[in-house]
């Protein structure tokens, strides 16, 4: 079998391998990744340290070529990769090839970002001297990338990361390593210098570590989860590094009396079930007011009953399976302390079997839940989502509010004076109105607050803002 190497300097290094398994047929081995160490690391650190001073220098033509190359060959195989990820991940073939894509549109905007880089110049409060504020690369960027956007996330962090002229060391979730290593592969052959961007797959506890424990790094950019990210804070500290956190989310959907039914639960169900309900922006906790409460329930679950899950590339999948025997197990753990905490299982609940042994969980819905639940208050990252019955709008938006998360929130209304006021009140940084809270555009922030977000928010033109740092020159001619 052939062994998918690490990338060092320019060089496809590694022997030692870990074999890549589908969740969909575990009979079906996706490749042989190699297994970095942490001397690897240092390596690749040093590497991408050597790389930086040219890089950083480097014509905004020379960026803005190898990005739009990587994104017109991205595009080009977008159903050859998307296979790939729905393989590795359990996406149904439809997501995969639309995250791919995305993938593609993220190099595409960053290729155009290269070219227009820019700054100001102001005049100083003393006479004769002129004043230019600029953005100067950052240095060396470590990027630790999970499991379940395997393809979109390392995308836009290794794009802004090359647009704004730093070099790179890339660590993929240990489950998923195809789509990162081809991504690199692309760009490798794009024409990147050596040294500039890095490959080193493995565990988290040897690469990962090793990269946490290196001074080298002049900033971390991680999304995982709120434990690991805690971590990355505490190493970033003590190096006075910059660093960048996405981590976990408990999001609400929000749906009131006036909603329009339909919609609602559209958005309920593609929300918290689909890609497998494993999506930091999810809504797990669907908050609906009495009115429609009753009818809101006996619509999604028969919605539910229509949804078919399978094997991720078998035509007509809805939902393909949890990401790893692991992931399943804390997904089964939860349901069962939901119903230990005195929430009604409505539909679901069950590990199923299908024509390939894969990891497969029915959709579940539980009623009758409340807020101080745990399954209301942590993250359980599987196709698994309670309701919660509020009497009216001002307290389902407190109940929205009270969670120790803050990336994404949703609400189903006809009322823009709701609407309105859900959007300025609402603690989260990205809200919908009658859309699914899963589901963003490349060219605009992403992030959130409280537990969920720490540092500048990502993609669009506000990458820069962690990827860079700001100079000011004045100047007596």
């Amino acid at each position: 079998m052939t062994i998918y190497q690490n990338l060092i300097a320019g060089e496809w290094v590694g022997s030692e391998a870990s074999k890549n398994i589908s969740p969909s047929d575990t009979n079906d081995i996706v490749g042989a990744y190699a297994q970095g160490s942490a001397d690897d690391a240092i390596q690749a650190i040093a590497a991408a340290k050597a790389a930086f001073p040219a890089w950083s220098r480097s014509g905004i033509l020379e960026r803005h070529a190898i990005l739009k190359k990587a994104a017109d060959e991205i595009l080009a195989r977008k159903e050859e990769l998307g296979n790939l990820l729905a393989r590795e991940e359990g996406k149904t073939l439809p997501e995969a090839i639309g995250e791919t894509i995305r993938a593609a549109q993220i190099f595409d905007f960053y290729a155009g970002e290269a070219l227009r880089l820019t700054g100001e110049v102001v005049p100083s409060t003393r006479p004769g001297i002129g004043v230019e504020i600029t953005r100067d690369p950052l240095g060396v960027i470590g990027i630790i990338t999970p499991w379940n956007f395997p393809i979109a996330i390392p995308a836009w962090k290794i794009a802004p990361a090359l647009c704004y002229g730093n070099t790179v060391v890339l660590k993929p979730a240990d489950l998923v390593p195809g789509c990162a290593w081809a991504i690199v592969d692309i760009l490798h052959r794009a024409g990147l210098p050596k040294g500039v961007l890095n490959l080193v797959m493995g565990r988290g506890s040897v690469v990962g570590q090793a990269m946490l424990d290196s001074p080298d790094l002049a900033g971390i950019t991680f999304t995982g989860s709120t434990g690991t990210g805690k971590r990355v804070a505490l190493a970033s500290i003590e190096h006075n590094r910059k660093y960048q956190l996405e981590m976990g989310g408990k999001n609400p959907m929000v749906v009131l009396d006036d909603a329009d039914l339909g919609v609602a639960v559209e958005a309920a169900a593609n929300s918290g079930f689909f890609s497998t309900g494993q999506r930091c922006t999810a809504s797990s906790r669907l908050i609906v007011t009495e009115g429609i409460h009753d009818k809101f329930v006996a619509a999604l679950t028969e919605k539910l009953k229509t949804l078919n899950v399978d094997n991720a590339l078998k035509q007509g999948t809805h939902i393909g399976p949890v990401v790893d025997e692991k992931q399943l197990s804390q997904n089964m753990d939860y349901i069962e302390i939901g119903k230990q905490e005195g929430a009604k299982l409505a539909f679901g609940g069950e590990r199923i079997e299908r024509e390939t042994p894969g990891f497969y969980l029915q959709p579940t819905l539980f009623t009758e839940a409340t807020n101080q639940m745990r399954i209301s208050r942590e993250e359980i990252f599987g196709p698994v989502a309670s309701v919660i019955r509020v009497k009216d709008y001002d307290e389902a938006l407190a109940v929205a509010n009270d969670t120790p998360f803050g990336l994404s929130a949703g609400i189903a209304t006809t009322s823009l004076k709701y609407a309105t006021h859900f959007k300025r009140n609402s603690e989260a940084g990205m809200v919908m109105v009658n859309l699914p809270t899963a589901g963003v555009d490349f060219h605009v922030p992403f992030g959130g607050r409280k537990a969920s977000s720490f540092g500048s928010r990502e993609q669009g033109k506000y990458a820069a803002e962690f990827f860079t740092t700001v100079k000011t020159a004045y100047t007596l001619p």
